[in-house]
């Protein structure tokens, strides 16, 4: 998929474009009109993010979008992070263990599941900030008043109210699409950081199992669950990001 086609997916590409269509609809241009000035707007911004995205890959690696302070999300990865530097103060302090070269190899992993909870933090705060410029009470009171209009309209004012209540549908389908994917993106984010807190707390029991069985029998089978555990909240959350980029697309 090409940069300019991942842009056009970009939900402040699609907020900017149905903002302009609500503003031009305010201002008094005609109906006709809004609508391509949206798409125009839109259009444009997706194409300028795009070369300059083009021009910047080739000097530095895509970095994660910023963080909220103070936000759920901001939250939920600090939880991870932590989580994280404890598994590594185990793994440090397990040395002379049987399990210390399999528990260590489990890092990578551990590492990689943190950066992509970084990244779909990233994407819960881009979402979280778009949301704020939508008053969907505000939409909403507006439909309302614009259907009622709509019965008793005279047929030369109708069709122009039908414009006026689409361009409104189509903020109100962008502010539903963005909420349905921050609150997913948030539920994986709190299942993860607690999945990582769950991992280091395991690592503790199967430290403690294999120091009293010499590393044979229950501490073995319980290291084995908890590696495959891992690797599928690691899968899955390259999933759920995937399945995020698709969801605030148009």
């Amino acid at each position: 998929m090409s940069r300019f086609t991942d842009e056009l997916r970009d939900p402040w590409a699609l907020l900017l474009g149905a903002t302009t269509v609500g503003a031009a609809w305010a201002a008094g241009v005609p109906a006709v009109a809004a609508p391509v000035a949206g798409v125009a707007v839109w259009l444009i911004k997706a194409f300028a993010s795009a070369w300059q995205s083009a021009g910047g890959e080739s000097r530095t690696a895509p970095q994660a979008p910023p963080v909220t302070k103070g936000s759920p999300e901001e939250g939920w990865l600090r939880r991870a992070e932590r989580a994280a530097a404890s598994f590594a103060e185990l793994t440090a302090s397990m040395r002379g263990q049987l399990l210390l070269d399999r528990i260590a190899a489990m890092g990578p992993q551990v590492d990689d599941t943190v950066e992509t909870l970084r990244r779909l933090a990233g994407h819960a705060s881009v979402t979280g900030r778009a949301l704020a410029r939508f008053d969907p009470g505000f939409l909403d009171q507006e439909r309302t008043r614009l259907t009622q209009a709509r019965r008793t309209a005279r047929e030369e004012v109708a069709g122009e109210l039908d414009r006026s209540i689409a361009a409104l549908d189509a903020q109100r389908e962008v502010y539903d699409r963005l909420s349905r994917a921050r609150e997913r993106v948030l539920a994986r984010l709190q299942s993860g950081a607690l999945s990582l807190e769950s991992l280091v707390a395991r690592a503790v029991e199967i430290s403690a199992m294999t120091a009293a069985s010499d590393g044979t029998g229950g501490g073995a089978r319980a290291f084995d669950e908890l590696t495959a555990e891992l690797e599928l909240t690691r899968q899955s959350l390259h999933e759920i990001e995937e399945a995020t980029r698709q969801d605030i697309g148009p």
